[in-house]
């Protein structure tokens, strides 16, 4: 039994056994005062609080002991709390720094909810967090990227894992099974194939874990778009060819610039697809967009089963299944 007991005890924590010495050592010398001097020393709580006192080299004074030998106890005391007590606070400072390095590092384990994960570090992620981080009501991020050491971000809103993306171990860490949104970026850094193929099999991985979170993949390459929704994702995007619009508008245009301010403005305001209300049912698209223009928002069009339509005829009538496109 007492073998059992010390195995036990040496499994525990360092930072716990060391505590549980020092209280263990405080409770002796209590009780050993209060039955040599006590005069001194009237009860065992007396006793108790004087050795804390005086182990943790405080030492209000309030409690003396007179005694040859009782004085012999107070000197073994200090020599024997001193140390314990600074081991205790030693390893107390030494856990939190270990901590915080790993957690800098990447290798803590996310425990909180409806987050979003981003999958890569790049000028895209970077500016993406930035805007997430700094909205008037922040959301949790969660980055996965393997390249890097640190966290490259100081926000309260950013925990950092490093670790592949297609590995579980890493994916699990993030906590992906309550996660409001994945986003997986390319990798730059290789071909354009290659790139593509590591965010299908991270997808893939995601798909295992959780099948239920939603996944947003950006694919470089418009022939990979189709393995990318055949894995799972429920939105792709085509970054290159968002390129390529650009350069399109660029070539046709004045050089007004059109196209880079509405994207700008997108950047500070939010596209969304909402349902139709009971109201709104059976009501023609110009009926809606005065409607919602009075609420300070615009439709810009609807989506109709696999269909996006902009701009469409103001005579249109509005179905239950609709989704308006809102630009706030």
């Amino acid at each position: 039994m007492p073998n059992r007991v010390y195995i036990s005890f040496l499994r525990l924590p360092l930072l716990i056994r060391i505590l549980l010495i020092a209280l263990l050592v405080f409770l002796v010398f209590g009780i050993s005062i209060h039955f040599v001097e006590p005069k001194t020393f009237p009860s065992i709580f007396d006793g108790i609080w004087w050795a804390i006192i005086t182990g943790t080299t405080v030492g209000y004074g309030d409690y003396v002991p007179h005694s040859l030998l009782g004085r012999f106890i107070a000197l073994i005391l200090i020599l024997l709390g001193a140390g314990i007590v600074s081991s205790y606070f030693g390893t107390l400072a030494a856990a939190a720094v270990t901590k915080q390095d790993a957690l800098s590092e990447g290798k803590i384990a996310f425990k909180g909810e409806g987050h979003i994960i981003i999958i890569g570090w790049n000028e895209r992620s970077r500016e993406l967090i930035d805007k997430i981080t700094r909205s008037t009501s922040p959301q949790m991020v969660v980055l996965i990227d393997e390249t890097l050491e640190a966290n490259p971000v100081h926000s309260k809103f950013v925990h950092f894992i490093q670790g592949k993306g297609h590995v579980d171990e890493t994916i699990t860490k993030s906590n992906i099974s309550v996660a409001e949104k994945v986003l997986i970026t390319a990798d730059r850094g290789n071909d354009e194939l290659q790139a593509d193929m590591n965010s299908i099999l991270t997808l893939l991985t995601i798909k295992g874990l959780c099948s239920k979170v939603k996944c947003i993949v950006e694919i470089l390459t418009a022939e990979q778009v189709v393995n990318a929704l055949r894995a799972g994702a429920d939105e792709v995007i085509q970054s290159n060819k968002l390129t390529s619009v650009f350069m399109v508008n660029s070539l046709h245009s004045n050089g007004d610039g059109l196209l880079s301010d509405f994207v700008h403005q997108l950047q500070e305001s939010r596209l969304s697809a909402n349902t139709v209300n009971e109201n709104e049912m059976g009501k023609t698209f110009i009926e809606v967009c005065h409607h919602h223009l009075k609420e300070g928002s615009l439709v810009m069009g609807i989506k109709r089963g696999e269909e996006t339509i902009l701009n469409p005829s103001h005579s249109l009538r509005i179905e239950k299944h609709d989704l308006l496109l809102i630009f706030k």
